[in-house]
């Protein structure tokens, strides 16, 4: 089994198997996955605690060649009282390892997962939210708009295939922008309201942590508790060389991105 590498001083979370019960088509590019946990009670015990809407967990998804390759998906609508929760994948083919496998998963399959980890939630008492992101960073946004109260204010901008689009949970005020290239482009040509802003920015390394951040952060001066950015993968790189990038830019800047 491939697994990633473990860092070091965390320990490992357990392994929790999970059984797929259904699969649909929730875009031409995405395929949505629904999952039940066996251990019932394990599943609660973890979800449970967890408030977070950038709920992640790191699948072992099995290959043709009967190997398994470790890739990391946020989590949708995970329900402890019923072990129950989806993922969705993007598609593009038979590339890469994560896509294909969910455009042939069929009800009964199985495949082990560890988690939840997270870091974010939506500050409630913030004046207004914004949410931005690519396709991997889409189901996040997601689940965060769904956090958000009725009358919240939020700002979105998602970069995708126009066959990607998917429909969104909306708060009273929400604006959503679909782009097909330069998310920081789009993200500067938001209108800045005023008041406590409150950002939420995952996708592509390089387009995130040097296109966006700065922005945030120097330019608008936002605090760094009051950002969530970080890269979900980098442009050229498998996720394990990913994982190594992301290790050195830490080091290099002495934060946790």
């Amino acid at each position: 089994m491939t697994q990633a590498p473990v860092q070091r001083g965390r320990r490992e979370r357990p392994v929790t198997t999970f059984t797929v019960t259904g699969t649909s088509r929730t875009s031409p590019g995405l395929v949505r996955v629904e999952l039940r946990a066996d251990d019932a009670e394990a599943f609660a015990e973890r979800f449970g605690a967890s408030a977070y809407t950038d709920r992640y967990v790191k699948l072992a998804l099995p290959q043709p060649d009967g190997t398994e390759v470790v890739r990391t998906y946020t989590v949708l609508e995970p329900d402890p009282a019923t072990a129950t929760m989806a993922i969705e994948f993007v598609v593009h083919g038979d590339e890469g390892y994560a896509g294909p496998w969910a455009a042939r998963a069929e009800v009964g399959d199985s495949l082990g997962m560890r988690g939840p980890g997270g870091a974010y939630a939506p500050d409630v008492d913030a004046d207004w939210h914004l949410l931005a992101g690519d396709e991997a960073g889409l189901p996040a946004i997601r689940a965060a708009l769904a956090a958000l109260p009725a009358s919240a204010t939020a700002r979105v901008v998602l970069l995708a295939p126009e066959d990607h689009h998917v429909d969104l949970p909306t708060t009273d005020d929400t604006e959503v922008t679909w782009v097909t290239d330069d998310l920081p482009g789009a993200v500067r040509a938001v209108e800045w309201l005023p008041g406590r802003a409150y950002a939420f920015v995952h996708g592509e390394a390089d387009a995130v942590m040097h296109g966006v951040r700065p922005y945030l952060l120097k330019e608008r001066g936002l605090p760094r508790a009051d950002v969530s950015v970080s890269g979900y993968w980098r442009r050229g790189r498998t996720e394990e060389g990913f994982r190594d990038w992301k290790a050195e830019l830490r080091a290099s800047e002495g934060d946790d991105g």
